[in-house]
């Protein structure tokens, strides 16, 4: 095998949707000034609604008692893209890549991830697409991943993936998701009819992730303040991945 860039890659569990910013923005920061190699953050989030700065916040459609009422949050941050959901059964991926010397730009960089929900999607026997004009991963014309990133001005990509797994897709119907009307969420375990385990799923996406990426991933067993801060006591030393 050709010698490859190496990527750190973590479990962190479930995560406060801020603590796990917070912790992105320390690696980006970190990456641009190359005191860290490529990473790649998986983990879930509480009950959470993201808006992007360019979003329109009348495609979120309860108001902030009945959000309060679900457990659930809202953010304005700073990636692409309008609303969207982030919740249990669901995998989220934050790549803090370089791309400095990758050939395409930040479209290419979407393809890309694209390809590795499509290729992981793939292994479990379902068949997933792209559609014209839109961004993330689609199936029978219902989104199971959405993808919103961020590139600084130093080529380093923060924010990345959110596929569906054994997501409570109710919490779909209280938006418009990713702005698009008459388009619905759906999930690895609605399309499959059964359940799907979140631990097989990520093992699939380390693995696609470096193929499509050409790096090569390693777990990062790192007993960092930093990552403490972020997983808390009672998921010490969760964060590296398990076999």
């Amino acid at each position: 095998m050709e010698n490859r860039t190496v990527c750190r890659y973590a479990w962190f569990g479930r995560v406060n949707y801020l603590d796990a910013w917070n912790l992105q923005k320390s690696l980006v920061s970190a990456r641009a000034e190359g005191l860290i190699s490529d990473r790649l953050l998986l983990l879930e989030h509480p009950p959470t609604y993201t808006l992007g700065p360019r979003g329109d916040l009348s495609h979120l459609l309860e108001d902030a008692k009945t959000l309060e009422e679900l457990g659930a949050c809202l953010f304005q941050v700073d990636r692409g893209g309008d609303i969207t959901f982030h919740g249990p059964g669901q995998l989220v991926g934050y790549p803090i890549l370089s791309l400095q010397h990758r050939p395409g730009g930040p479209s290419r960089y979407m393809r890309d991830l694209e390809a590795v929900i499509l290729r992981t999607l793939e292994t479990f026997g379902i068949s997933g697409c792209r559609i014209p004009g839109y961004t993330g991963v689609w199936v029978d014309g219902e989104k199971v991943a959405a993808i919103g990133v961020k590139i600084n001005a130093r080529r380093i990509a923060g924010h990345g993936f959110a596929l569906n797994v054994s997501t409570d897709l109710s919490f779909f119907d209280r938006i418009v998701p990713c702005g698009i009307h008459g388009r619905k969420a759906t999930s690895m375990e609605k399309i499959l009819k059964g359940r799907v385990s979140i631990e097989e799923v990520r093992r699939e996406i380390v693995g696609n992730f470096g193929e499509v990426f050409q790096l090569s991933m390693e777990p990062d067993t790192t007993e960092s303040a930093l990552y403490s801060v972020v997983c808390g006591p009672e998921n010490e030393g969760s964060h590296a991945d398990r076999p």
